[in-house]
């Protein structure tokens, strides 16, 4: 199987950035190709150009949106990697999101509405927050970012969400046992999802 793994934070050294490699390692180790998308190391621009916006004048996807889609073209997976800013994902994620895997790459114009394009291929979520587990499941964080994110992202394009782990109370001075024990998480949720031979 062939992985992109899609990392949206900017510090280096960060416990996503360990789940992003992770990630990458683990796959590897099971024999997959796994590509890192370090959105923030790539300079990636967010922002949606006007000429990308679908009108009745057609639209134009930026050099860049078309170099990403041909990287990706063959990818059966996507993991994403990110932080939970103000209970959402980094604008960075949106906007790749929104340029990325918009019309002609997630889905092409339909009788009636729109046809999802990556049918097939699945979604796998990794994200991390300051505040507790607790918290974020009993404010109902994690399940409203689910729905109008994971959810409405898989049903527009056709991707199938395997699961959205999130990792609760990361803070800068955690234990590296703590740390170790979260990314062995990452590790055996990624040998289930996608077993050797796949």
């Amino acid at each position: 199987m062939k992985h992109a793994v899609i990392l949206a934070h900017p510090r280096h050294g960060s416990f996503c950035h360990s789940v992003a490699t992770a990630c990458v390692d683990a796959l590897q180790g099971l024999g997959q190709s796994a590509d890192l998308r370090d959105l923030y190391a790539m300079n990636f621009d967010p922002r949606l150009q006007a000429q990308e916006i679908a009108s009745d004048a057609g639209h134009t996807p930026g050099a860049d949106v078309v170099a990403e889609r041909k990287r990706l073209s063959e990818a059966d997976s996507f993991i994403f990697v990110y932080p939970f800013w103000f209970n959402a994902p980094p604008a960075i994620l949106k906007g790749y999101v929104d340029r990325v895997f918009s019309l002609k790459f997630g889905y092409a114009p339909g009788f009636g509405g729109t046809e999802p394009l990556l049918g097939g291929r699945t979604l796998l979520s990794f994200s991390s927050s300051g505040a507790p587990d607790h918290w974020v499941n009993s404010t109902g964080a994690l399940q409203s970012l689910m729905a109008v994110f994971d959810s409405h992202l898989a049903g527009v394009t056709g991707l199938r969400v395997i699961d959205h782990q999130h990792f609760g109370g990361i803070v800068s001075n955690m234990q590296p046992e703590a740390v170790d024990d979260r990314l062995d998480q990452v590790r055996a949720r990624l040998v289930s999802a996608f077993p050797r031979g796949r």
